[in-house]
């Protein structure tokens, strides 16, 4: 689905829908508490890498970074996962792409198999701090400064999961900086990281391009190009349909430009049509403070779980 507006302002919609964000609230509680009480103690730690919002925060390139950094595999859900047609997911095929070993499907049953092994390594959980079934050893919440927290409502008012208060649950927090931050109340007491978003395009400079996504809030990407003529915006895990492919095309024709899309947008193209457009790598890096951080909380809570 597409990222409704009123998730990024109060207006008329929002505050109509403010009763039913509060039964969300009630009910969301209720599950949060059943879900506690007999959370999976993991042999091997698990680092849980989640945000407060519904999408749309850049949590997979940290994702990316963490699993990199600790040669660790990744568990997800796999957003869109499809036995019958092999599908295990964008954000997952962008992870295995890079050579990370990702599991997608059921969490629980997946770190329960990555016990068994000899391994020692950390556990990355993409997703899943809202999931109190699965204890985690430290959770890191990611947070973008642009975005912040949209209009401040909970579901369906606005893009929270839960209240600002839930990041007293967190160990760390990363916020992405932007150059359009908005003012963060983040609860004190709390690390907080930095890391930058840069959006690289992959053609030469002054080309003109007509930019396409299907992400949480593909404005963010748009802004991030050079030289766009024209942008067409999808739902969040879009599948693209050949009509939809050749519509694209003829834009590109009409504006003498070249096709630009995400990479966990062309993850999701036919192969024949990967071949003729390009995807403008995200690259995020994390300050290197949080890996030192990130290494002495798990060696410390490692020794004082075994």
């Amino acid at each position: 689905m597409k990222t409704p507006k009123w998730f990024l302002k109060k207006n008329i919609i929002a505050c109509a829908l403010l009763p039913f964000a509060g039964m969300y609230y009630v009910v969301s509680r209720g599950v949060f508490r059943m879900r506690a009480r007999h959370p999976l103690q993991s042999r091997r730690p698990i680092i849980c890498v989640g945000n407060i919002l519904a999408g749309g925060v850049g949590k997979t390139p940290i994702v990316r970074q963490i699993a990199e950094f600790f040669d660790a595999p990744v568990v997800m859900r796999g957003y869109k996962k499809s036995n019958a047609t092999n599908n295990i997911g964008d954000e997952a095929l962008m992870l295995a792409r890079g050579g990370l070993n990702v599991h997608t499907g059921d969490r629980k049953s997946n770190i329960i198999l990555l016990n068994k092994q000899k391994q020692t390594t950390p556990i990355v959980m993409d997703d899943g701090f809202q999931n109190p079934s699965i204890k985690k050893d430290i959770s890191v919440i990611v947070v973008d400064s642009e975005f912040g927290f949209g209009n401040g409502f909970l579901l369906p008012a606005g893009p929270k999961r839960e209240p600002v208060s839930a990041l007293r649950r967190a160990d760390a927090i990363i916020v992405i900086k932007s150059n359009n931050e908005k003012n963060l109340l983040l609860p004190a007491g709390i690390p907080v990281f930095y890391a930058e978003n840069t959006t690289v395009s992959p053609y030469e400079v002054g080309e003109k391009l007509v930019a396409f996504a299907g992400i949480g809030y593909p404005e963010k990407f748009f802004r991030r190009l050079q030289n766009v003529v024209a942008r067409v915006p999808y739902p969040d895990h879009y599948q693209y349909t050949d009509a939809d492919i050749k519509k694209l095309l003829d834009l590109a024709a009409r504006h003498n430009a070249k096709l630009v899309t995400t990479e966990k947008d062309w993850v999701r193209l036919p192969t024949n049509v990967q071949k003729k457009i390009k995807y403008a790598p995200l690259e995020t890096k994390i300050g290197d403070r949080f890996f030192v951080w990130l290494k002495e909380k798990l060696n410390g809570d490692f020794q004082e779980k075994n």
